[in-house]
């Protein structure tokens, strides 16, 4: 078991976007750690149904479940293409999924959360690193950042951070086949530690901030120093 600064033991925590990859693993961990986990994703197939995008599938799981002592929100819907090819629904979805969602997530759920509690939102990495065709994702990311700031001091004493992870070993990039081995060499290479993320680095880094209880309005960098590596 990992050590925590206050356990999360009995603890009943929502983890949106439970079914695969960072969400996944957390919920796994969370259920070693003897935590009561409620796990949801858009279309329901792998928890109960809730779609960032839609503020009735968030006040409904809110309704359902209650009393919570943290919400983590690993939701994402990227747009990425070039400026000239942006598509304004595509831009919409990837806003309602990394900044408009959670702040919907908050109205429901903090007024329900026990004291102690907290929510985690997931930045990440591209936010700090502008690049071609990342516009979208840089920007929604970096909203993430600001969002866990003004969320903490508006709800205090509810804690709110943010995790910002890099590349990640997630499976995410399955897809790209033989290419995948190569890709993240090429990750490792552009960070200060010299590999790629694996999915205990962000999960060990989520537990400690949900046990962290005089952290708050924070954005934790998982990323071996991408953002500073040249």
């Amino acid at each position: 078991m990992t050590s925590l600064s206050t356990s999360l033991s009995g603890q009943k925590i929502l983890v949106i976007g439970a079914g695969r990859g960072i969400g996944a693993a957390l919920a796994d961990r969370l259920r070693a750690e003897d935590a009561d986990v409620h796990g949801t994703t858009r279309d329901g197939r792998a928890g109960a149904r809730l779609d960032l995008g839609d503020e009735a599938s968030i006040a409904a799981v809110a309704a359902q479940l209650g009393d919570l002592d943290h919400v983590v929100m690993v939701g994402s819907d990227p747009h990425d293409a070039p400026v000239g090819s942006l598509e304004r629904d595509g831009v919409a979805r990837a806003f309602d999924a990394k900044v408009i969602g959670p702040m919907l997530v908050a109205k429901h759920v903090a007024p329900r959360l026990r004291p102690g509690g907290s929510l985690l939102l997931f930045s990440g990495v591209v936010g700090w690193r502008p690049g071609p065709s990342s516009v979208v994702k840089g920007t929604t990311n970096g909203a993430v950042s600001f969002a866990a700031a003004h969320l903490a001091a508006e709800l205090a004493p509810v804690r709110v951070n943010a995790i910002s992870p890099g590349i990640i070993d997630s499976g995410a990039w399955d897809r790209l086949g033989a290419g995948k081995t190569a890709f993240l060499e090429g990750a490792a290479a552009g960070t200060l530690v010299g590999r790629h993320g694996v999915l205990d680095d962000v999960v060990d880094a989520a537990l400690w901030l949900l046990g962290a209880g005089y952290v708050t309005g924070e954005t934790i960098h998982v990323e071996g120093g991408a953002r500073l590596a040249r």
